[in-house]
């Protein structure tokens, strides 16, 4: 599945209900999803892992249909090397901590 094809599926899903809910209480969820993915990494168990990265998956894109951002086209600059150093295998010494 695309990205925007995704982007799309939780729009149908989910858009009446995250309008209301509003941008910063949609945020609220997606960082208690982050907390959740945390305590699963660290867990170990890999199907908890594989929900929890799909939950935060979700939750990040709400907020961009919330927002109105196009994700695809968001992580376009991507494709082309890391934004700092303009390597396909980033070298950027301040990424290292």
């Amino acid at each position: 599945m695309r990205i925007r094809d995704f982007q799309q599926l939780i729009e149908t899903m989910y858009s009446r209900r995250d309008r209301q809910r509003g941008a910063a209480r949609s945020f609220l969820w997606f960082t208690e999803e982050v907390g959740e993915l945390a305590s699963a990494i660290a867990g170990g168990n890999q199907h908890n892992k594989e929900e929890e990265f799909a939950d935060v998956l979700a939750w990040l894109t709400t907020l961009a249909n919330v927002e109105g951002v196009d994700l695809e086209q968001a992580i376009r600059k991507f494709t082309e090397g890391c934004p700092g150093c303009g390597q396909m295998a980033c070298v950027c010494e301040a990424k290292m901590t």
